[in-house]
């Protein structure tokens, strides 16, 4: 059995995934709907997975609880104090940590503008895929996204014409999620599991 047949949202949260709180969200602006889903890749350090401080915490779901040790790694001083989260995180091997409830706000695209309208993070979904520009992701990461995808599709219809990657809502400031995405084959994954 596939992940895909028990993904559900109740109450905004993903039932496949592990709920981890992150600080760094705020309610949506009143009269808001949720109908837009932007994907994004990360990795820390910048090209390395599954990395973890000396505490066992991923970098990663450290950076989105404001937990990272700014001094464990030369590269985390130039992000020193950055108050970032995003709703969902896909690691390499397709697990999904939610930091944000998809009823609130998550931190995740900054200064960005989706078919004119501007502030996407009023109305958007952000789901993070643990990974880079340039190395292509897992076929376990595709599974979970797509499954995620149609769960959203499912308690957020608004969203389904709308789904895009950050490089495109700030473009010149965001490359994610990269040259190595594979947007036709998520497309086709999700038309699949809609069926």
């Amino acid at each position: 059995m596939s992940i895909a047949s028990s993904m559900t949202i109740n109450e905004g949260q993903l039932s496949a995934a592990t709920w981890l709180a992150s600080p760094n969200t705020n309610k949506r602006p009143e009269h808001i709907s949720i109908n837009t889903i932007v994907i994004h890749n990360i990795s820390l350090p910048p090209n390395e997975f599954g990395t973890c401080g000396s505490d066992g915490n991923h970098y990663v779901k450290a950076l989105f609880t404001n937990q990272l040790d700014w001094d464990a790694h030369p590269y985390f001083q130039t992000i020193k104090g950055a108050e970032v989260s995003a709703h969902l995180f896909i690691e390499r091997d397709g697990t999904i940590t939610q930091f944000v409830n998809f009823n609130e706000r998550a931190w995740h695209a900054g200064r960005s503008s989706y078919l004119g309208r501007a502030e996407c993070n009023d109305y958007s979904i952000g789901i993070e895929l643990e990974g880079s520009d340039f190395v292509p992701f897992s076929a376990a990461q595709y599974e979970s996204l797509a499954n995620a995808i149609v769960a959203i599709y499912d308690a957020y219809p608004k969203t389904r014409r709308h789904l895009t990657g950050h490089s495109d809502i700030a473009p010149g400031r965001k490359t994610d999620p990269g040259d190595c995405f594979e947007w036709t084959k998520l497309r086709e994954m999700v038309a699949a599991l809609s069926k």
